[in-house]
């Protein structure tokens, strides 16, 4: 438990000691142990603002506060610990009354923080023993202000920096791209195999991602497939990922292996493709995947990384073997450069000690971005950087924990509330995606997230992403349209640190199946279990975390009988695990603030709303639509609920809902306002024009809203606090865009299927002050007439699917902003129109504006 951990922990009790509206709170039992509760919470209070809040300078400079902290925070911990089991038994008696609570003594029926609240008195006493010692002596050394506002830019993020950070910049490579890129283009029938060959972290995937992108390269292929497959491949999951990156658009989670197999032959064969096979381990994984790539003597390539010689030898007998050497100091010093100071002039003192730690780091580009990472963090400072060439030697060897060890240095500068959010990324699979929405919910949940009185959590814990991002932790998979961060991964070798380290600290306990068995219980210590297809632990008492990662359909047989052993959860995500029934044991986990399901039968049990501490609920279930229960509002606590389509019935009181997706109301639920009043991304479908008055939500930022009234919508509204608006079936005329065109902070505008109506859309007169990103979908738009000045700030321009659209207007190239005109499956009028826009801003000197023709499926 951190800081943060222990702010979530104050907040738990003041809702046992203050919330009468909660049923499973305002219990006698509970009620009637309020007074010990408030004692412990005021003290427990006291302690945190003399040791973590007030600016006491002289005792926080002391050497013994450390430990003081910590002794702190064991003391929460282990009160939390005799809490939770106090509450788990009031619940099971409440609401469970076939367990077997007499083969258990470790429920209470009263609760007893005697020693919970010695060891808070002991540590007062010390610490006003301190304080007393300091007024005595007035020499206690006072806090540097230049460290604390150090400490403070750790937190603050600098948005240029970060943005320039966050570029690809590719160093001392381009010499090797050009020979792979001109043995892919070359005139050679066969299909040839192209390997890139280096130890981890010596920038395979960056030489084979700029070859890929490549501007010639685009152009010679008719197909580009990249597909990342790992030491513990899944053949199944490869197909999907062809598949997936060829656009095809087919549901290929119901699809055979078999079928998917067929299916990409056939989106191959006949075309010149260049596929991507990064990450090769074994020559087992390429003798199983080469057999599903068609041989058309068409000019085909497969382009092969891999860490070992003998694999790629083995995949290319005729093909070329690109060993992907180390950079020299001139290059590495040139990448450290280009990874701090931005483009900028490096100072003069920086040249010494900079070139010093670019020699210790032996041309591997990782150790360089990753010490790059450290640098551009910290206060620049002669001084620092002579520390760190000092430190940086003992850190580098040539064999891979030297590069461990040197990603570790990167980890001992981490500030320590970037540490548990750093740690957890080491429990997932190998080459994993992280949805950053979702992560950020689990860190939330987790406790990882400090407290800000003017932030949201979440949106603190973007920041601690965007932090990770910066110090070249946490590599961004994929941007959102608005500039942020969709889906991010790590690097295999930072993963392994993050393993390493957690493993060390006993952060989380990583295993397979077989060894579940093994956990060694450490009273009052939070354990956290990462594993695949199964849990094995009999008894599991101070588990707090249980996160499965079972191959896409999994399913789970046996697991509502091991949920008894796992009273004190807070998180429970079964990732891609199905459940033929909803588990009894659920309803025992009263602690759970995360909860991830899915459940192959119908209906949405009512008992999940007694676990009134969930936070984020995603509920995924094999019908159509779910109705939620009447008691959904006793989650006080929920903040994110996502699923399938869902109906919501009328509530007895508004719920504190920030994200809900894809929600219809039902029957006498007159609108979403009162229902969710401080909702800030809502997905819905409407039934009727009442419920399309959306102007009273004005927390709302992001609105997906899809209308079920097949006619025109009317009477609908919008807050102004809108930034993303995502409409569909909604049938309006074009006359009622100046209802959008109002809206000043809208950022990405999405019309898709017949969201507007007609053949003719003037923009004259309307300006989309805010708007970045434009896109159109199947819409039956005939005669667009738009002027640059409707779009001051536009930088995306989307049309797929609009299949009568004549042209793109000319003027919409002098829109200063524009980057982006992408075109798919539109009249090659369109296109044309777009190749003369991109002509003559050439013509004009505007080489940064790019047309994408997206392929279409034949």
């Amino acid at each position: 438990m951190a800081y943060s951990g222990i702010q979530m922990f104050m907040d738990k009790l003041n809702q046992l000691i203050n919330c009468d509206d909660i049923p499973s709170i305002n219990n006698p039992e509970i009620i009637s142990e309020r007074p010990q509760l408030q004692l412990l919470y005021e003290e427990l209070g006291s302690m945190i603002q003399t040791l973590f809040i007030d600016q006491h300078q002289e005792l926080h400079d002391h050497q013994k506060v450390t430990d003081l902290k910590q002794r702190l925070i064991d003391a929460a911990e282990e009160a939390e610990y005799n809490v939770d089991l106090f509450l788990s038994g009031v619940h099971i008696r409440n609401t469970a009354q076939d367990f077997p609570l007499s083969a258990s003594e470790d429920f209470k029926r009263s609760l007893n923080l005697d020693d919970v609240r010695r060891s808070l008195k002991s540590v007062e006493v010390e610490v006003m023993s301190m304080c007393i010692d300091c007024m005595k002596t007035d020499s206690s050394p006072r806090l540097n202000q230049s460290a604390a506002a150090a400490a403070q830019s750790s937190i603050s993020r600098n948005t240029l920096g970060s943005k320039k950070l966050m570029d690809e910049i590719f160093v001392g490579i381009d010499r090797d791209a050009e020979i792979i890129r001109d043995k892919l283009v070359e005139d050679q029938k066969k299909l040839v195999v192209v390997s890139i060959v280096g130890m981890g972290g010596i920038g395979k995937t960056t030489l084979a991602t700029k070859v890929f992108n490549d501007g010639y390269v685009k152009h010679h292929f008719y197909v580009r497939v990249w597909v990342t497959v790992s030491l513990a491949y899944d053949k199944r999951a490869v197909l999907i990922q062809i598949l997936e990156s060829i656009d095809a658009q087919l549901d290929l989670e119901t699809t055979s292996d078999s079928r998917l197999r067929e299916l990409v032959h056939k989106h191959l064969f006949g075309k010149r493709y260049l596929m991507v096979m990064d990450d090769v381990w074994q020559i087992e994984t390429w003798d199983n995947l080469k057999s599903f790539f068609p041989h058309d003597n068409n000019g085909s390539r497969i382009l092969l990384t891999s860490r070992f010689t003998e694999v790629a030898k083995h995949a290319n007998l005729d093909g070329l073997t690109h060993h992907l050497g180390y950079l020299n100091n001139e290059r590495s010093w040139e990448l450290l450069c280009q990874k701090v100071f931005q483009g900028n002039e490096c100072p003069k003192w920086s040249i010494k000690p900079g070139r010093k730690i670019v020699k210790h780091c032996q041309g591997l580009p990782l150790a360089v971005v990753i010490i790059a990472g450290v640098l551009a963090r910290e206060a620049w400072s002669e001084k620092f950087w002579e520390k760190i060439a000092e430190r940086t030697g003992s850190y580098i060897v040539s064999d891979q924990n030297g590069c461990l060890e040197t990603l570790g240095l990167s980890y001992n500068h981490l500030p320590l509330h970037l540490r548990e959010c750093f740690l957890y990324l080491g429990g997932f699979p190998e080459d994993h995606k992280f949805k950053v929405k979702r992560l950020i919910w689990l860190w939330v949940a987790e406790g990882f997230i400090q407290k800000d009185e003017n932030r949201r959590l979440e949106d603190i814990g973007e920041g601690y992403l965007m932090d990770l991002v910066d110090r070249n932790l946490v590599i961004v998979d994929w941007w959102k349209l608005d500039g942020s961060v969709k889906v991010c991964k790590v690097h295999d070798l930072v993963r392994e640190l993050c393993l390493k380290k957690a493993k060390e600290e006993q952060f989380i306990l990583k295993t397979k199946t077989s060894q579940l068995d093994q956990v060694k219980k450490r009273p009052y210590k939070v354990e956290r279990m990462f594993t695949n297809n199964g849990i094995m632990v009999p008894s599991a008492q101070n588990c707090r975390s249980v996160l499965i990662s079972g191959k896409k359909g999994f399913l789970v047989e046996d697991i509502a009988k091991q949920f008894r052993s796992f009273v004190l959860l807070r998180v429970l995500k079964l990732q891609n695990c199905r459940l033929n029934d909803f588990p009894k044991g659920i309803e025992l986990l009263v602690h759970l603030r995360y909860l991830e399901i899915w459940k192959e039968s119908e209906g949405f049990p009512s008992s999940i709303c007694d676990l009134w501490g969930l936070q984020t609920l995603i509920y995924i279930t094999g019908e159509y639509s779910v109705d939620l229960p009447s008691n959904i509002s006793n989650l006080v606590n929920l903040r994110h609920l996502r699923g399938g389509t869902i109906s919501l019935p009328s509530i007895e009181k508004p719920m504190n809902l920030q994200t809900i997706s894809y929600i219809s109301l039902g029957e006498g639920v007159e609108n979403f306002q009162k229902c969710f009043p401080n909702i800030k991304e809502l997905r819905c479908r409407t039934c009727s024009d009442e419920q399309n008055d959306f102007k009273s939500l004005t927390f709302l930022e992001r609105l997906l809203l899809v209308s079920d009234l097949n006619r025109p919508v009317e009477r609908i509204t919008f807050p102004s606090s809108l930034k993303k608006l995502t409409l569909g079936t909604c049938y309006l005329p074009w006359s009622e865009m100046s209802i959008i065109q109002s809206l000043p902070n809208l950022q990405v505008l999405e019309l898709y299927c017949l969201a507007f109506e007609g053949r003719y859309w003037n923009t004259n007169g309307q300006e989309f002050p805010q708007l970045k990103v434009l896109h159109l979908e199947w819409l039956n738009i005939k005669v667009w007439e738009a002027y640059s000045r409707s779009f001051p700030c536009l930088r995306r321009l989307q049309f797929k699917w609009c299949l009568e659209l004549e042209e793109i207007p000319l003027e919409v190239g002098d829109i200063p902003t524009l980057e982006l005109i992408q075109i798919q499956g539109c009249r090659e009028t369109v296109t044309e129109s777009a190749r003369r826009i991109e002509e003559e801003q050439g013509d004009l000197g505007n080489f940064h504006l790019k047309i994408d023709i997206m392929e279409v499926d034949r």
